[in-house]
């Protein structure tokens, strides 16, 4: 799959909302530090491209995850059914494209309680889509995945999440135009 660089420039203003059917969430985003990731992210949450997907992946204690477009025609049950199925496909999806990681590059690339970071499978640059949120501070994922946000607003929120819940939006506040 090609590497994509996005278009869009983070201006290091950016904050996402994230609407879930659990609350809202916000979170700003380190586009000075990660600049693919973040711009990525813009870009696709403001093409609706995040709109009704659903958490995926819940580990207590380490990570909520979400942002495979294989949840997209599932609803809450039948996420949460397919969950423990490796066969489901669920995780496995992205926008048909990856990006490259920053990691080895962002200068703060801290997974503390909070952080939003970009999953991807064994290869390093094959991020793509999926993202998650730190359940307390992971630092031993610091050398291998990119952190782009932390959580400023509606961290209980980011805690109440679970497999099956819902992404109805994602708005990008300070985007330059």
């Amino acid at each position: 799959m090609a590497l994509y660089t996005p278009e869009y420039k983070p201006n290091g203003n950016e904050i996402a909302v994230i609407n879930t059917s659990q609350g809202t969430i916000r979170v700003r985003l380190a586009g000075n530090d990660a600049p693919i990731h973040v711009g990525n992210f813009v870009e696709l949450a403001q093409k609706g491209f995040y709109n009704n997907l659903k958490f995926h992946r819940y580990v207590p204690g380490f990570v909520i995850q979400g942002g495979c477009p294989n949840t997209r025609d599932l609803d809450t049950d039948q996420v949460r059914a397919a969950a423990d199925n490796p066969f489901a496909g669920l995780g496995t999806g992205g926008p048909g494209y990856t990006i490259k990681e920053e990691f080895t590059t962002n200068p703060n690339n801290s997974h503390e309680d909070g952080a939003l970071a970009m999953a991807r499978s064994q290869a390093p640059d094959s991020a793509g889509s999926q993202f998650y949120f730190c359940l307390g501070a992971q630092h031993f994922l610091d050398p291998n995945y990119t952190v782009f946000g932390q959580t400023i607003e509606g961290k209980d929120v980011v805690d109440a999440l679970r497999i099956g819940d819902v992404i109805e939006s994602i708005e990008i506040e300070g985007a330059s135009a």
